[in-house]
């Protein structure tokens, strides 16, 4: 065996020994509040709920109680909107309905997916984040250095989605994977996670990579700053999904933004419009031409009602 090898080898052991170390470790206020730091209210009960428990496990709880709160919840007034005959004018594609058995055939595959690929992915997260130098003690960041490391986070995660979700458009990753994630041609809110177990796994890569490599080679990132991020990316991505055109969306004064008449297309005709957030590398790579045409004959036909 070269010392190369005997190396890498020791190293990873290393490493394991250490994320194992980790995915024991039981919260201690003591070490996670600086001597002579009087905490808020909010660090005070936040570090309660570590205190004497299994870090990793109680961290993970909270992150899927927040996913199922913000995730559920956001789509609550589209699912509102679905009965209201009122709302039917803002819809992206008013003459397809989803079924009742779709809705439950999507919640069924859902809440099995969140359960059994998502919730592990959760557990694990804290000790991969405390690994990388995760500030996980008081005091909490100060709002604008958490605002500005999830508009960031938005950003890589917009450029990871292209590439991730262009590449599964292709061949065997399409019709194996990807395929899942189209049988509605017409999205609605909680649609946006109704996928092929790979394609959680990857592309939620998406949403977590970003911290990780942003807090290891950039700054630090606060545990608490992470759950803000998957609020925020929960929001925009049942957004994205929802299938309605209002105008008070963000994409009608954020002219960067996707939006739901972005993503509302892909699902439609099947090509384009790859990535999550923004619109700037589907403009950049010409990939939201077609779209582009569409969306104008759209908004014409509506200026001229």
């Amino acid at each position: 065996m070269s010392n190369n090898t005997s190396t890498a080898m020791e190293t990873v052991k290393v490493l394991l020994q250490q994320f194992v170390t980790e995915v024991k470790t039981v919260g201690n206020q003591d070490r996670l509040i600086p001597a002579g730091y009087t905490p808020t209210w909010a660090e005070r009960t936040w570090f309660s709920l570590f205190q004497g428990q299994n870090e990793a496990i109680v961290f993970g709880i909270i992150s899927f109680i927040i996913h199922q709160a913000f995730y559920y919840g956001r789509y609550l007034p589209y699912c509102i909107f679905d009965r209201m005959p009122s709302m039917a004018k803002y819809k992206l594609q008013p003459d397809k309905h989803i079924t009742d058995a779709q809705w439950w055939k999507c919640v069924n595959s859902l809440l099995a997916s969140q359960i059994f690929v998502q919730l592990p992915m959760m557990m694990f997260f804290l000790p991969a984040a405390k690994m990388v130098g995760f500030d996980c003690a008081a005091p909490f960041p100060a709002w604008q250095r958490v605002v500005f490391q999830v508009c960031v986070f938005f950003i890589f995660e917009d450029f990871y989605h292209y590439w991730a979700h262009r590449l599964f458009h292709y061949g065997v990753f399409y019709k194996s994977i990807h395929k899942v994630h189209h049988e509605h041609t017409a999205p609605f809110g909680i649609a946006a996670e109704y996928a092929h177990p790979i394609e959680t796994a990857v592309l939620g890569q998406g949403t977590i990579a970003g911290p990780l490599l942003f807090n290891f080679f950039i700054e630090q990132v606060h545990t608490t700053t992470m759950l803000i991020w998957i609020a925020a990316r929960l929001c925009q991505t049942v957004e994205a999904h929802c299938g309605y055109d209002f105008p008070w969306s963000m994409s009608r004064w954020l002219p960067f933004w996707a939006g739901a008449s972005h993503h509302d297309y892909h699902h439609m005709a099947f090509v384009d419009n790859f990535a999550s957030t923004f619109r700037w590398w589907d403009s950049l790579f010409g990939t939201d031409r077609r779209y582009q045409a569409y969306e104008a004959r759209r908004t014409g036909k509506v200026k001229a009602e």
